[in-house]
């Protein structure tokens, strides 16, 4: 990696100043030996409308396979928001977060979604049961297949098919047999690198003009990365501790779904 020499600059120099007590504070709370190489997952549902008047659906539990197969383990459970979700009410560019986490970077290839037994549909102004099998109750498994990598948000955008989905039986009753779509898309991009020397152990601020749109800290390998950073280009500030000198690299650029590289950061 190229090693980039950078510019002290008068902004950071009050700005260190102002947040200099917060900033150190902040700093013995945050350098850890903690891996960083996670992921952000969220866990959005939306409908492909169908010709009905309510189609309920009871998600209990939402669960993430990160290893290649269909082995028992693997399987991750989600903090859900649980409930009886209209999907009638979800369509034409609509959805609901049903669950957002912190994952180990790495391949997802399933999603479970745990489906109670209050399902329903109403019909003619008449609210029928939805018969479930208990297999779906237990897990309906749904493919992803998709590559998260370390400090990207990602979206896994749940299209339930709702017209396909509901079953009608010949004596009058309904089934539901879910009929789901996994769409996945990076919501963010990252900025990395490794600062030198060790012992500047600087806060790393991601700046917008004047606001700061995300921060970091090095860890004790002098290695950082700021998650979650919009598309777009930003000023990266490194305020070190005592004894250094605030610098900062200009004209950073963010895409979506890719990890900007700053390389080795020298700080004097």
């Amino acid at each position: 990696m190229n090693t980039k020499q950078m510019k002290t600059s008068t902004p950071f120099l009050i700005l260190k100043r102002i947040f200099g007590a917060f900033m150190l504070a902040m700093f013995f709370m945050a350098c850890s030996d903690k891996d960083e190489q996670t992921a952000i997952l969220k866990v959005r549902l939306t409908d492909a409308p169908g010709d009905y008047q309510q189609v309920n659906i009871d998600i209990h539990g939402v669960e993430v396979h990160s290893d290649l197969g269909d082995q028992a383990s693997g399987w991750t459970t989600l903090a859900v928001e649980s409930g009886v979700y209209n999907l009638l009410e979800l369509s034409n560019g609509l959805d609901v977060l049903l669950a957002e986490n912190e994952l180990p970077a790495g391949k997802v290839s399933q999603i479970r979604l745990i489906l109670g037994a209050n399902n329903s549909v109403k019909v003619g102004g008449q609210l029928f049961p939805l018969s479930t099998p208990s297999a779906q109750q237990s897990g309906l498994k749904i493919k992803v297949n998709e590559q998260l990598m370390a400090g990207i948000t990602y979206t896994i955008l749940l299209d339930f098919d709702a017209a396909r989905s509901i079953v009608k039986n010949g004596n009058g009753t309904y089934s539901l047999k879910p009929v789901i779509r996994a769409i996945t898309e990076a919501n963010s991009g990252a900025i990395q690198g490794t600062v030198t020397p060790l012992l500047a152990t600087p806060a790393v601020f991601v700046m917008m003009g004047t606001d700061t749109v995300a921060t970091a800290y090095t860890n004790p390998l002098g290695k950082f990365l700021v998650r979650g950073v919009p598309a777009g280009t930003y000023t990266v500030g490194f305020f070190p501790k005592e004894g250094y000198t605030p610098m900062q690299i200009e004209s950073v650029n963010v895409t979506i779904g890719n990890v900007t590289d700053l390389g080795t950061v020298v700080i004097l």
